[in-house]
């Protein structure tokens, strides 16, 4: 038995073998039959030794400090390329710093220069003492907050039901929710204030109270977060729910005990951007705040606060310095909970 594997082992290697590889024992004389080259052109036995004879005459030193060098050019140029990019983007921010340190005649110059020429710390005092900043900056704190908190429960609900509840019609909803982002902010802005109207939300006797709900209620649900933290959520195995079912857990305590801590991160990621969103809005609370001290930071920046009625020009030192007391605070949030935005957005998967 073994010998007749060996023969038809041998006999498939014989098969395998090109006719021109092979000694002719028909008549041709023992020079011919070893002095045969195979035509690389027609036989090719794997691509390693088509670029080893391509590369022929050169050392394997040449190979290797070539290859290093094209790595170097290519690292070079990627890293110019994203400074390039990063000056870009860092440029208006230094402008706006610098400017907020100059003066009104400086600033108007014909000639620009990238630092002041008299550093101006009294842009800053009248930002504080002068402009309503303090007040400015509690409207905004608290429409952000309890925007993020209202936001953050709605998103939670809603996407513990898409993702684990089984009830009739739910993915269709659901598709009806993904069609909604197709559709403009800016159309849904007269629906909106016609709501916030009709409960009495609006108008010229306007409390703080009626400002703060018109600006906070009607963006209490964001199909884009529901979607995000939905993904989040079908990526918890299953078995953990009906683990807990079995246990006697309701949907509730499992919401809140299990899937909630193990979608920190994308939930941390949601509040963040969702108080960087609240904290810049500009067009809604200009509408629906009637009086000054009622609207937000954004609206204050646009104010006539900054205009000089005798010259009929804009104070830009003052403004910049107010808009980089802005800035600030959402710029240290990103730098501290950077981490938690990139893992949250993440981890949200495409799974569904």
């Amino acid at each position: 038995m073994e010998e007749s594997e060996t023969l038809d082992s041998e006999l498939k290697l014989e098969e395998q073998i090109p006719d021109s590889l092979t000694p002719d024992d028909g008549g041709s004389t023992e020079e011919e039959q070893y002095n045969i080259y195979p035509d690389f052109k027609k036989i090719r036995v794997n691509d390693n030794l088509v670029l080893s004879i391509e590369q022929s005459g050169r050392t394997v030193e040449s190979i290797k400090a070539q290859e290093r060098v094209s790595k170097a050019v290519f690292t070079t140029l990627t890293y110019i390329f994203l400074v390039v990019m990063a000056l870009l983007v860092i440029f208006p921010f230094y402008w706006m710093i610098i400017t907020s340190f100059k003066q009104r005649s400086e600033i108007l110059a014909s000639t620009q220069t990238f630092f002041p020429s008299i550093v101006m710390w009294s842009n800053y005092v009248y930002v504080f003492q002068v402009f309503k900043f303090g007040r400015y900056m509690l409207n905004t704190i608290v429409v952000a907050v309890f925007d993020t908190l209202g936001t953050l429960i709605t998103t939670i609900l809603a996407a513990f039901a898409f993702s684990r509840l089984n009830f009739k019609g739910r993915e269709a909803v659901f598709m009806i929710f993904l069609m909604t982002m197709m559709i403009p902010g800016e159309m849904m802005v007269i629906s909106n204030y016609i709501t916030v109207a009709s409960f009495g939300w609006i108008g010229e006797d306007q409390t703080l109270l009626d400002a703060y709900l018109a600006m906070i209620v009607p963006f209490w649900i964001s199909v884009y977060y529901i979607y995000l933290l939905r993904q989040n959520f079908k990526q918890i195995p299953n078995e953990l729910y009906l683990a807990a079912k079995v246990d006697g857990k309701s949907d509730w305590s499992f919401l809140w005990r299990v899937m909630v801590p193990l979608a920190a991160p994308t939930l941390i990621s949601i509040c963040i951007l969702k108080f960087m969103g609240a904290w810049n809005s500009y067009v809604w609370p200009n509408l629906v705040a009637s009086k000054s001290e009622y609207q937000l930071i954004s609206n204050g920046l646009r104010s006539s606060a900054f205009v000089d009625v005798d010259a009929g020009q804009t104070e830009y030192g003052y403004q910049m310095a107010a808009t980089v007391c802005v800035t600030v605070p959402l710029f240290l949030l990103f730098i501290f909970f950077r981490k938690y935005i990139m893992r949250g957005v993440g981890r949200a998967g495409i799974k569904g």
